[in-house]
């Protein structure tokens, strides 16, 4: 691999609109960016969307399509997509298997217009009432209950042919603020993240889960200085060496205001590289990835960052597993989805008033 393509091989981006203009498309192609991540701007129907995928899937880097597809607020597809409820309303009902069952009913609906991977689901353990950022996209306030649904939901996903990417390591629940607005800070003793944050991303990697979302916070206790998507002891020494994680190490989005301290996304995108992320996440400024690239490229090139190690990034996201295109066809609206989520809502509507 030369070093363009290398660079683009750990690159993940948002694109412009619903449809891949020519000058998106050329500028992807010199790009060759292993992975594109698809936002509410990229969808208007079912078969727009599924022609948009199948043109990005031809491009000559052929990426992976992912979006954010938790449920609740955080879902990029409208109807005809079931819109399920979030996290905490499916754990609200109280069997596991309810948490299976709509991971597999979302991966189906992804793979009909054929996307690959889905960052979900959200261990984050939902600890501090004042989060303004997590709340119910956690499956649960202990560590149990995060376990309990999120794994179940991510065998789900994983059953209907789409890559789950947990998040956010190593643990967003217990911020007061939100990272892409500002820095949080988690200052728990180590003691505590390892039986409270880390637990839920020790039983997902135990049970293989492919790939993990960085987290731009701060936790004195493992590394003073750095949020964890910048810090090699947090990415290499935690979860690399101590806790054995062998997948695709994701940066949460480089455009969030967390990481405005750095100076510039370029910037934070080799910094993350050089802390042990994979997969370099930039969501909605396409120029901002071509900046990227360009401050990779040089940086290969002048060996200030390792050749190597960018090599086995772009070969871990490379070996992530790929279904063919449409194995799961299901027709949408879906009966049976809609049945699943009004049985959902149906077992917690007497939680959700006693929590409104």
């Amino acid at each position: 691999m030369d070093v363009h393509e290398l660079a683009g091989g750990v690159l993940c981006t948002g694109i412009p609109g619903p449809r891949l203009d020519p000058e998106t498309a050329s500028a992807l192609c010199r790009l060759r960016p292993s992975g594109v991540i698809l936002f509410r701007r990229n969808f208007e129907c079912v078969e727009q969307l599924r022609e948009l995928t199948r043109e990005l899937h031809g491009l000559p880097s052929a990426p992976l399509i992912s979006i954010d597809h938790e449920g609740g607020k955080v879902m990029r597809l409208g109807a005809p997509f079931t819109q399920f409820p979030p996290a905490r309303r499916i754990a609200a009902t109280g069997e596991p298997e309810m948490a299976y069952a709509v991971g597999r009913a979302m991966a189906a609906e992804l793979a009909l217009v054929g996307i690959d991977l889905s960052f979900a689901p959200v261990l984050d353990v939902s600890s501090n009432p004042q989060n303004p950022v997590i709340g119910e996209r956690a499956f649960g306030s202990d560590t149990a209950g995060a376990i309990a649904y999120a794994l179940p939901f991510m065998r789900g996903l994983q059953d209907g042919g789409i890559i789950p990417c947990g998040k956010h390591f190593p643990g967003h629940g217990d911020t007061d603020r939100d990272s892409h607005l500002e820095l949080p800070i988690v200052r728990r003793p180590r003691s505590e993240l390892d039986a409270i944050e880390l637990a839920p991303f020790r039983a997902a990697i135990d049970a293989g889960i492919p790939a993990l979302m960085t987290a731009h916070v701060v936790y004195p206790t493992l590394d003073e200085r750095n949020p964890a998507t910048l810090s090699r002891r947090i990415l290499d020494d935690l979860l690399r060496r101590e806790l054995g994680f062998t997948g695709v190490i994701v940066s949460d989005d480089l455009q969030m205001h967390a990481l405005d301290s750095q100076g510039s996304v370029a910037t934070a995108a080799l910094l993350s590289l050089r802390a042990g992320v994979d997969w370099l996440l930039i969501c909605n400024d396409f120029k901002e990835t071509l900046r990227a690239a360009e401050a990779i490229v040089t940086a290969l090139e002048n060996g200030s960052l390792d050749r190597a190690m960018v090599t086995a990034a772009a070969t871990r996201i490379r070996l992530l597993p790929r279904r063919p295109p449409n194995t799961f066809p299901t027709p949408l609206p879906n009966t049976d989805h809609q049945a699943l989520d009004d049985r959902i809502r149906s077992l917690t509507a007497a939680s959700e008033r006693t929590v409104g």
